[in-house]
């Protein structure tokens, strides 16, 4: 999701969950998902992108092609213009996980535990590494 300032703003959230709990450069990402059996890319990335931010996206829809993760996930990805505000608040999906490791205590923690705005330069600086060819791509798409 982007925005309209004085420049692009972009959406961006944080993973959830212990492992990320002090990680921030680098670790920031597009919301994003797999899809499930017999549903297009799109929609997959719509459905996604609600559960994990109780955001609903809107068209019109900008194909901003795809990008290979270095643990070698193929992400496809589109941009959408919309809106949020942090007292919107971010309703998360819920993993289960065994937390301490070993210990047998299985707790929930939150898909996505913040989402931000930023510049252009503050999203490169946070955006996992693969996912700044989608930041690039965006403006040279909406021109």
């Amino acid at each position: 999701m982007f925005r309209r300032k004085e420049a692009y703003e972009f959406f961006l959230v944080h993973p959830g969950g212990p492992y990320f709990t002090r990680k921030d450069l680098g670790w920031w990402t597009i919301p994003k998902g797999l899809p499930e059996a017999n549903e297009g890319l799109l929609d997959a990335a719509c459905r996604e992108f609600t559960e994990e931010t109780g955001i609903v996206p809107t068209p019109p829809y900008h194909a901003l092609g795809h990008i290979r993760q270095k643990g070698g996930k193929t992400v496809y990805a589109w941009a959408f213009e919309g809106s949020w505000s942090p007292e919107d608040g971010l309703p998360s999906n819920t993993f289960l996980l065994e937390w301490p490791p070993r210990s047998g205590v299985q707790k929930y923690f939150p898909e996505v535990d913040q989402a931000r705005w930023f510049s252009y330069h503050e999203a490169c600086a946070r955006v996992n590494g693969a996912q700044k060819p989608l930041l690039d791509r965006l403006p040279e798409i909406l021109i």
